[in-house]
């Protein structure tokens, strides 16, 4: 594995697949490509979910002279029981040019504030979060955007968990069918 474009020009998650593959493969290089997800802006369900993933990482591997590409794609999916009724879920996919590998980060529920724009409307949650969020804590969100640094989870958490690790999770998740391909794929 010499080469890993990520269908994103976004750093905390070009970090992630960085880290997440340096742990497997010495020397990869890993560059972003901004691609289309391919998939409404808030995706909602699994299904669009999952095809934005997807979607980035097909466009990312024919974008750029590449081993593989990887896609990262969150999203809202219905989760009865939940005080909003939605919980947000990541999906990594990565594709070799013939195959896609998936895997899923942890999900987190955001303010009803939120969700209900998000859902009603189809903007991405990440639009409102940062008003949200500073306007019920008084805490600035920087300079920044969240999404662009310590993600929405970061500010969530307290920094405890940040885009960038809770990205890296989904994206070793997926690499798991990479590193063993005759457990799933039924070759080496």
């Amino acid at each position: 594995m010499k080469r890993v474009a990520v269908g994103s020009g976004n750093r905390p998650k070009i970090d992630a697949v960085r880290e997440a593959f340096e742990t497997y493969f010495e020397g990869v290089d890993v560059v972003g490509a901004e691609v289309a997800s391919g998939v409404p802006d808030q995706p909602i369900g699994w299904e669009e979910i999952v095809a934005g993933a997807m979607n980035r990482a097909e466009r990312a591997f024919a974008a750029v002279p590449c081993d593989v590409g990887v896609g990262y794609e969150d999203g809202l999916v219905d989760v009865g029981g939940t005080a909003t009724g939605h919980v947000n879920f990541g999906c990594c996919a990565i594709f070799d040019g013939s195959r896609h590998a998936l895997g899923f980060s942890a999900g987190f529920e955001y303010p009803m504030a939120c969700t209900e724009d998000a859902v009603a409307r189809r903007i991405p949650v990440g639009d409102t979060f940062d008003e949200v969020f500073t306007s019920v804590t008084g805490v600035p969100a920087g300079d920044a955007p969240s999404s662009l640094t310590v993600g929405n989870i970061g500010r969530l958490t307290g920094e405890r968990l940040v885009r960038r690790e809770y990205t890296r999770h989904a994206v070793i998740c997926a690499l798991i069918q990479l590193r063993h391909p005759a457990l799933y794929f039924g070759k080496g």
